[in-house]
């Protein structure tokens, strides 16, 4: 569930892409934005044709702020860093717009609330990451809690650091977003977090490799909980974003995603 203002769960694009892209907005939303070069025929001296080269698309709309083709694939590469998804069931591109169809509501909602209170700190992002890196079964595998591992880690996985720490701020955000208007009531018990312990997390790692103590990551997986606990609620309260704005898929696709997914689970 599954971020200064709100970190964009969009791909940065350098000025130039933009400028194309708003072009073809304006022209036609459902239109793949292409360009094209023209080249001279060294013989006649005429232009010659040559095939356009599509920079991106727009796959749906939510609210008048536009989902592209990009972002899903940022999205999947991403999930990664979700080792429930990345490791066992690969995150498709209709889930991945679900996830973002999702993430765009939130944060339109937390930007028309003004919430700024609920903006993690550099040192917050930082712990996190520092988590990520010695705690998540995928960069146990390549020994992410060095730098040369890390580095190896996000090249391969197609990401940056710089990515990274957008979607962890992002992710910190929304947590602090949850806890502020669903969490009340709700009480995690150490048992419910001892099972999720024996049950989820050990399991992920292999025979052998260093394994995170309980109390090391009992604070992540009372967030899973908690995120597990305020589904029905949640899901209701994006059920009513959709039904009061504008949600259209472009893709034929994609079309089926049509239930908002939660933002990505926080797993240790």
């Amino acid at each position: 569930m599954s971020q200064h203002a709100p970190a964009r769960i969009s791909i940065a694009h350098n000025s130039a892409l933009w400028s194309i892209l708003a072009v073809c907005l304006a022209a036609a939303v459902t239109a793949p934005c292409q360009t094209e070069a023209g080249q001279t025929s060294p013989e006649t001296g005429t232009p010659q044709a040559v095939s356009p080269v599509v920079l991106d698309r727009v796959v749906a709309v939510v609210n008048n702020h536009a989902i592209l083709a990009s972002d899903l694939d940022d999205e999947i590469r991403l999930s990664v860093l979700e080792p429930n998804e990345g490791r066992q069931d690969t995150l498709t591109r209709r889930r991945a717009l679900e996830q973002l169809v999702s993430r765009t509501l939130i944060e339109q909602q937390i930007r028309q609330e003004d919430l700024q209170a609920i903006a993690p700190s550099p040192d917050e992002v930082s712990a996190r990451l520092d988590e990520i890196r010695k705690q998540l079964p995928a960069c146990v595998h390549q020994n992410c809690s060095t730098d040369a591992g890390w580095k190896a880690f996000l090249a391969s996985h197609g990401l940056t650091a710089e990515r990274v720490e957008s979607y962890i701020r992002y992710r910190l955000e929304i947590l602090r977003f949850i806890e502020q208007r669903f969490r009340q009531g709700i009480q995690i018990s150490q048992q419910q977090i001892e099972t999720y312990y024996h049950d989820t997390l050990l399991p992920q790692y292999a025979p052998g490799e260093a394994v995170p103590p309980l109390d090391q990551v009992a604070p992540r997986i009372q967030e899973i909980l908690l995120e597990q606990q305020v589904n029905d609620l949640f899901d209701n309260w994006l059920k009513n974003l959709r039904q009061q704005g504008d949600v259209e898929v472009l893709d034929p696709e994609l079309e089926s995603a049509e239930t908002p997914a939660g933002p990505g689970r926080a797993d240790p």
